[in-house]
């Protein structure tokens, strides 16, 4: 029997075989480039094609040879880039030589591409190719720009207290926006570009001497191991590289938010930030995880201990809530209080469908109208869920379809699922409680304890890059209880989860006790 790799998920044990920017290209593209200008030009235009975009500008009589796509570089340094080769020409300076040529220029970086293969990965990079006449090779010139989306405040985690950047599809823009909150020489950058066809820069961060070793080589081992025609958001990653893909639950974090990733560099975790997409990787996460904002840290401790506990319910009851009514009132009802026994049997004395089937009718119909909300223009879709939830359930109410308290239940099970940060694990609650309800329909309490006891068992059987999905509850670990639950002042958090990062584990000094100052 063949033996196979349980280390890494199955869906990336194949090699990589993206090599070049342009699948397909001939021969003559992986060889050395001449001295010729003209032969260059004619390689790029049968690489290319005659796209609007693709201009190719010569100067001096075919002296230097100008390339670029004008839909990803940057007018400003173009043009400093035109006014640099002019003034070489005028002063008829020696540009023969790399280094003289490199000091000649001041527009950007400067870089030799030795094949056709190398200048064509410059090109659609957002580099200008400038051509010597009679020197090998091709000076490819970094002046990338095009259009950008400027920083914003993040749409889809918004907070009160806090900095208000959110990340934007340019990558550079987010390496910046790290680069402004972590100022250490320890802060690395490891670049990838993987699918064939998009190219996609995809760039590992994690800080030296903080993030284990071999964390961040399983990721980059995982990245490597990534072979696909093209990357065109983060989920396309997240997918590749997590440790078990049939599972509803997320083992990868996702943020657009700069000081979350931040945060989570500082506590010995490993962020993945691809281009074209604000949304950054973390890893590896644990559930606990998920339920955490970054403006617990920036508020007090006992509101956001107290907020926390809030969500932990708010997820407890977006996914039992709808289960537990269908199985009370269908077959345990001597669980209720008489009075209450008694005005829910008179609600539901009129209503013609069982309560399994009218809360899946109420779920569903509540889930149309979010994905109706969503997918409306931002103008009218809050108008349209709104009075679409309004309506509805007035008038199923009094059509005597569906009873009241369902209506009250669907409703606060909807509100709680909006409490969770993290859009991932509020859309797996969503998916649980359908589960959940059927169960309870069919077997009453004993049927929500046969589908609740596996989902236990399947979470804490869940890795994130080889750590304990359900830490630090199972394994119990009493020494980082203190940021899970609750929240701990910082003065005494002096130390990072030893779960996550083996290295320098301590965060700051233990600060001055309670009660004095600092002198």
């Amino acid at each position: 029997m063949r033996r196979v790799n349980r280390n890494r998920p199955p869906h990336i044990r194949r090699k990589n075989k993206a090599e070049g920017i342009v699948d397909g290209l001939s021969e003559a593209a992986d060889r050395p480039l001449g001295c010729s200008p003209a032969e260059t030009v004619v390689l790029i235009q049968e690489a290319l094609g005659s796209s609007p975009d693709i201009h190719i500008r010569k100067m001096a009589n075919d002296t230097f040879v100008i390339s670029y796509i004008d839909s990803l570089i940057d007018p400003q340094l173009l043009s400093e880039l035109m006014g640099n080769l002019e003034s070489m020409l005028e002063e008829g300076e020696e540009v023969r030589s790399t280094e003289r040529f490199a000091d000649s220029i001041s527009a950007g970086s400067v870089k030799v591409a030795s094949t056709g293969r190398d200048m064509l990965t410059g090109m659609l990079s957002g580099a200008a190719v400038v051509l010597v006449d009679g020197v090998e090779g091709a000076r490819v010139v970094s002046i990338s720009g095009g259009s950008r989306r400027s920083v914003e405040e993040p749409s889809s985690q918004t907070v009160i207290r806090g900095p208000k950047e959110g990340f934007t599809e340019d990558i550079s823009t987010n390496l910046s926006l790290l680069r402004k909150r972590l100022r250490t020489p320890d802060l690395r950058f490891e670049n990838r570009v993987i699918g064939t066809y998009t190219q996609t820069q995809v760039v590992v961060a994690y800080i030296r001497g903080i993030a284990q070793t071999s964390v961040v080589e399983e990721v980059l081992k995982r990245l490597d191991a990534i072979d696909t025609d093209s990357i065109l958001e983060s989920g396309y990653i997240e997918e590749f590289i997590q440790d078990r893909a049939f599972t509803p639950f997320p083992t990868i974090l996702n943020t657009e938010r700069p000081d979350t990733v931040a945060g989570s560099l500082l506590d010995g975790q490993v962020s993945i930030l691809i281009d074209g997409t604000p949304f950054a990787l973390i890893c590896p996460v644990t559930f606990f995880k998920f339920f955490l904002s970054s403006e617990d840290y920036y508020q007090r401790y006992d509101i956001s201990s107290f907020l926390r506990n809030i969500r932990l319910f708010s997820f407890l009851v977006a996914m039992l809530l709808p289960s537990l009514y269908i199985a009370v009132t269908t077959f345990h009802p001597e669980m209720l209080p008489t009075t209450m026994l008694i005005s829910v049997a008179a609600q539901r004395e009129g209503t013609p469908l069982p309560a399994l089937l009218e809360g899946m009718l109420m779920e569903i119909t509540f889930e149309v109208i979010r994905e109706a909300g969503v997918r409306m223009p931002r103008v009218v879709g809050p108008a349209i869920s709104i009075v679409g939830a309004l309506v509805l359930g007035q008038a199923a109410v009094q059509a005597g379809l569906v009873s009241a308290v369902m209506v009250i239940i669907v409703s606060f099970t909807a509100i709680a699922s909006f409490v969770i940060p993290t859009f991932a694990m509020s859309a797996a609650v969503r998916l649980i409680r359908f589960g959940l309800m059927f169960l309870a329909g069919t077997f009453g309490l004993y049927g929500i304890l046969s589908g609740v006891i596996p989902l236990l068992m399947h979470l804490v059987s869940l890795q994130s890059f080889g750590v304990p999905y359900f830490l630090p509850v199972a394994p119990l670990n009493w020494s980082n209880i203190k940021d899970v639950f609750i929240r701990m002042p910082w003065p005494r958090m002096n130390k990072r989860p030893d779960f996550i990062s083996l290295h320098n584990q301590v965060r700051q000094g233990s600060g001055p006790e309670e009660g004095q100052s600092e002198p």
